[in-house]
Formats: C-alpha cells, structure tokens, sequence
C-alpha cells in the first residue's frame, strides 16, 4: 500500500532537502533548549535579601518586610513586624537585627523562635510609640542563620554590609544559643564594630572579662553559666559529698562545656567521679544517649549521692531524667540540678511526666519567669534588682501588642512566658535600644555605628535598664552584675514551671545603686 506521507515528503530531491534541513532545525533547537535549561542558574532566591544557597533548601539572608522564611510559627509575628516597619520614615530610623536560627526544624526551638521575636517586637513597638518619641526610632530585622545556626557566614557577611544607608544597622540583638557557630558569628560583628547584645547566650567564654575583651561591643543580659551555678548554690546548699555530676563528653558546645566547668567547682570534695555520656553532633537528636542513662542511673543507685547536677542539653536532659524514674532504687529521692536548658522541658511531650512523682525533683536556673516579680512575692515590700511595676509594664505592652490593629503575634498568656524566652528576649531588645539612644549625640537624630557598643560599661546604676526579668546593670566588660536568677521547679502534677526562689549569684540582691565593686569579673 502507499505511504501518503512518504509520497508527499520525500518524492522529489527538493522536497528532501527541505525536510532534512527543517528536521535539522528542530533538532539543533530542542538541543539547545535542554543544554541551557540544565546550565541556567537555578533561581535561589526566597525575598530580597534572602535566598537560598547551593546546597541547601533553607532561606538565608536578612529581611524587614515580614517575611516569616517558610515558617508558620514565624507568620503573624513576622508580619507585625512588617508593618512597624512599613510605617517608618527614611533616614529618622536605625535597624536592629535578630540573628537566629530561624529555620530550625526542632519543635522546641522553633517555639523559641517565636518568642525571641515576639518580646522583641513588644520592645520594637514600645520604643517607636511609647517612649516620648525618643530617636531614632527602630526598625526590626530578620537575619536567618539556618538550622544549627550552620549557614551564618552569608547572613553575617549580609549584616556587615547593612551600616550605611538606608538600613543603617546599629545593633545585633536575638544571638540566643551558646554554640562554636554563634561564637564565630559574635567575633565577626564585634570585629566590624557592630554592637552586639546576646538574649540567651549562657556560655562563659562568648563573653568579655578582665583577661580580654575578645568581642569588643558585646552586652549580654543573662547570666553566665558560671553566675548561674553560682546562685543555684547559693540557693540549695548542696553539700559536695552528697552530690554527682554527669557530664556530656562531646566538646565544641560552649553551654555545654561552661556549664559541667561550673559545676565541677561545686561538687569539688564529692567522693564519686563524673558520669560521662556522648550526646550526638546535633544535641536535638535523640541517639542512643537513652540506653547510657538506664546504665547510668544504675551508678547513682549505688552512690549515696543525693544532688545530680546535669551539664547537657535538653534532650539528653529529658533522657536521663525518664531513666531515672525508672531507676531502681525508688525508695530514695534524688534532686536534679541543671541550668537554663531545663526552660525546655515543660513543653517537651516526650518527658515522662510521672517521673517527678516518683521523688524526683528537677530544679534549674531559669532566664525570667513570669512570677519571680509578681507583687508580694516572698513577703517583699520593696526589693532591689528587679521590680513588680517594671514586669506589669511588660505585661500591658503584650496586651497591646498581641491584638488588632498592632498584631496578632502568636500566643503570650501566661503559661507561654514561663520558659522566661519572650521576657528575656524584650530585655536583649530594650538594652539595644538603650544603647542606641545612649549613643544618639545632642542634635543628631542618628548614632555612629561604633558608639553604640561603647556605651555597655555605663549602663549600670540610674542608667540601669530596668528589665521584666530584673534589672540588668552592666559592669565594664558588658555583662550583668548580680543578675535575679528565678529558680523553677517542675510541679510533680503537671510538669509545668512553677517559680520556686529568686537566687543571687553573690548571695543577696545588688545594692540600690547597682554599681559592680572593682572586684566584679
């Protein structure tokens, strides 16, 4: 039979010549079409500002225009912090960026996440409205640094691009986790001489002292590991010989290390040796940390300990508490001791809770907790270094803030506040602020970048900053003398933080004039 097709194509030489050269068109097309679609550069980019390096799936970069980086957690915070922003007017304001690790997948720090940013819009929007129209006013950013805060070096190397006009950043605030990352990050602002002020950051060596100043600019508003072992001392009267240590081996993690440095002072005389386990490269991942602590609690059996001070993150803290609750020895109590980390654990559903009826009980330095200022609280009229009427102040403003037209911001009640993350953060953000203003020379509306860091040692006595988590005094090196640290327990009936004591670092409260003695680290 007759091909119709082939007669009509291929019939005479020129018909031929036609159709090869249009097959050949087509080819050479397609080919070119595919080569460059698989050499194109991949579009990386999220929002300005933010994108997406090779390699990884996570938005980095920095961003003011309430973006909330693919994070639901982040969505109505991030876009009340949008509009503030919105509504400022160019070169009347500075920008204050918060370094996190925005885009952690761990349920517990994408919680914190939420609350660093909702206390420090709460201060955002305080010191735009509610300051006596104070300059400059403020504008919020949101500097991601990735999970584990692994992809800084874009946002930072970002950051220090950002001095100048229009965003004209003067602060660094947020810095919330004791890691080698934000150590290295830390150095890097400071180098450029961009103020620093750490939120959460616990670790004794991400700090200055009297051998060094190796982040010049930095302020922190919590206490170091040291200041807090200190107070939990001062609180509890351990006795060494009654007391344990287990320790996490793995080294690098600046909480960590500080942390078991700390308490190994407090145990000194104890006659049993640490106990030692490995927690995972990424401390938020569970391992098999689990099976070490049943052999563990074995140990503490067969000790006549009764104190356990615990230096590890808050997994491997959630672990070893479960294991001792199945322990054998029910018929002995133990306390367990343990710093900031412990915040973690009243939203942590893996946490046994029956474990605290079982004559376990679990105790650890807390940032700020709503009831450590409440009025009347241990029978105090007046006290020092802290007040009710500077907390109530922070809890009207969160009224203010978490509702129509200002927010909404994502939860703030009362049980939100107890892991004292919101409070703190506002306070990381109110000391910036401070600082800038401090900064702002007679007649200028805007402080020189490198001011800003140079007014720590001043902020101390009446330029104290009077914080929701207590009074934040300065000493020469940026950070906080004698700082109220709220010692929490976890309620037997329900885990939740319950506010036990305010503990001292030097034993008593800080004197009226909170002015640290020369001796002061």
């Amino acid at each position: 039979m007759r091909n119709p097709l082939r007669y009509r194509v291929w019939y005479t030489a020129r018909q031929k010549i036609v159709t090869t050269i249009v097959v050949g068109v087509l080819v050479i097309t397609s080919g070119w079409y595919g080569i460059s679609r698989l050499t194109a550069p991949e579009n990386r980019g999220c929002v300005p500002g933010v994108e997406r390096p090779q390699g990884s799936d996570e938005c980095i970069g920095v961003s003011g225009s309430g973006y909330d980086f693919g994070m639901p957690k982040l969505t109505d915070v991030a876009a009340a912090i949008g509009r503030e922003n919105s509504g400022l007017k160019p070169g009347r304001y500075v920008s204050v960026a918060l370094l996190l690790p925005l885009t952690s997948t761990d349920g517990s720090m994408g919680t914190k996440m939420r609350r660093e940013l909702q206390g420090a819009f709460a201060e955002q929007y305080r010191a735009n409205h509610l300051s006596n129209d104070q300059v400059p006013k403020i504008r919020l950013l949101l500097a991601n640094t990735g999970e584990n805060n692994l992809l800084w070096r874009p946002t930072v190397d970002r950051l220090k691009t950002m001095t100048g006009a229009p965003d004209r950043l003067r602060a660094v605030s947020g810095v919330a986790t004791s890691s080698t990352q934000v150590k290295s990050a830390v150095k890097e602002l400071t180098s450029a001489r961009i103020a620093v002020v750490g939120s959460t950051i616990t670790a004794d060596d991400i700090a200055n002292g009297p051998k060094g100043d190796p982040f010049p600019g930095l302020a922190r508003v919590s206490p170091t590991n040291r200041d807090e072992a200190r107070a939990l001392a001062q609180f509890g009267k351990v006795r060494a010989d009654k007391a344990l240590l287990v320790q996490d081996t793995r080294t690098g993690d600046h909480y960590t290390d500080t942390l078991k440095a700390a308490f190994a002072a407090l145990v000194k005389g104890t006659r049993y040796e640490p106990q030692l386990f490995t927690s995972p490269k990424d401390p938020t991942d569970e391992g098999t940390t689990a099976n070490t602590f049943q052999q563990i609690t074995h140990l503490i059996c067969d000790s006549g300990a009764e104190t356990v001070f615990f230096a590890g993150r808050h997994t491997q803290l959630r672990q070893f508490i479960n294991a001792l609750g199945a322990r054998g020895c029910q018929n002995r109590a133990f306390t367990v001791l343990t710093g900031d980390e412990g915040s973690y654990l009243g939203g942590d559903k893996k946490l046994d809770r029956s474990t605290l009826r079982r004559k376990v009980t679990v105790r650890y330095a807390s940032l700020a907790h709503p009831d450590a200022w409440a009025a009347g609280k241990d029978g105090a009229k007046e006290r020092t270094g802290g007040s009710s009427a500077d907390y109530q102040e922070f809890l009207d403003l969160l009224a203010v803030v978490g509702k129509k037209p200002v927010g909404p911001i994502g939860p703030t009640g009362r049980q939100d506040l107890t892991d004292g993350q919101v409070i703190i953060a506002y306070d990381a953000m109110a000391t910036a602020v401070h600082g800038i203003r401090q900064a702002t020379p007679g007649g200028k509306r805007l402080p020189q970048p490198a001011d800003v860091g140079e007014q720590w040692p001043r902020v101390k006595a009446s330029l104290r900053v009077s914080g929701a988590s207590g009074w934040i005094c300065l000493d020469n090196h940026g950070n906080p003398y004698n700082k109220a640290v709220p010692v929490v327990e976890l309620a037997p009936e329900d885990a939740s933080q319950r506010f036990v004591a305010i503990a001292w670092p030097e034993g008593k409260p800080p004197a009226r004039n909170c002015l640290p003695p020369s001796s002061a680290p």
